[in-house]
């Protein structure tokens, strides 16, 4: 089945998370790039598509619209199983899922308050409250330091394998590292593993 993929550029780490999927894949993407500062996302005809107004989307040929990314990450999982990037084994498909669901739990919640309410990129938003947003800097530093203990004996974040969970910590880490916020600095095991996951993605473009 042909698709188109809904696309925005660096920094947007939820498209992100897909193409680095796909190239894991050695899946080509037809793509069609939805600029995010000029409110693309926001047109009528996008939100026709995905009411919620966030890129990414995957339309497949039957009009079918896929949002959110790792729901997006799935349906290629689906159609292109190998090599596999949600495991294969119960544990290990709970696993990945665990460290998945951690990152957009743990990590993500706070970088995105200190984003919605604190960057200079995001001042015409309404509703910021900057207090609420310094409040979160130091929620991730917390978060950071739990993914460094987690990453203290094994290579990857769900164990001895590559997987999906190491494409949305890394987006997310880089994310962070975009608006400023420390990430690496003085965590051993989250330095190490940010420098073998970057390697990777280097190598796949």
């Amino acid at each position: 089945m042909s698709m188109l993929f809904y696309d925005s550029p660096n920094p947007a780490p939820n498209p992100r998370r897909v193409r680095i999927f796909a190239a894991e894949k050695g899946i080509e993407l037809p793509s069609r790039e939805v600029s995010i500062p000029q409110r693309e996302q926001k047109a009528p005809e996008y939100l026709a598509k995905n009411p919620r107004g966030q890129t990414p989307i995957l339309e497949l040929d039957d009009g079918t619209v896929i949002a959110e990314s790792v729901a997006i990450m799935r349906y290629l999982e689906a159609e292109h199983p190998e090599p596999p990037l949600f495991g294969t084994s119960p544990v290990e498909i709970a696993q990945i899922e665990m460290w998945c669901r951690r990152v957009e739990m743990i990590l993500m919640p706070p970088v995105a308050a200190v984003w919605v309410h604190t960057h200079p990129f995001t001042a015409a938003l309404p509703g910021r409250n900057a207090e609420w947003g310094e409040a979160n800097r130091p929620r991730v530093a917390e978060a950071l330091r739990f993914f460094d203990g987690a990453l203290a004996d094994s290579e990857y974040l769900a164990g001895d394998s590559y997987t999906a969970a190491d494409i949305l910590l890394l987006t997310t880490v880089d994310f962070a590292r975009f608006i400023g916020l420390g990430t690496t600095d003085g965590l051993e095991n989250l330095a190490r593993w940010h420098v073998l996951v970057s390697s990777r993605e280097s190598a796949a473009a």
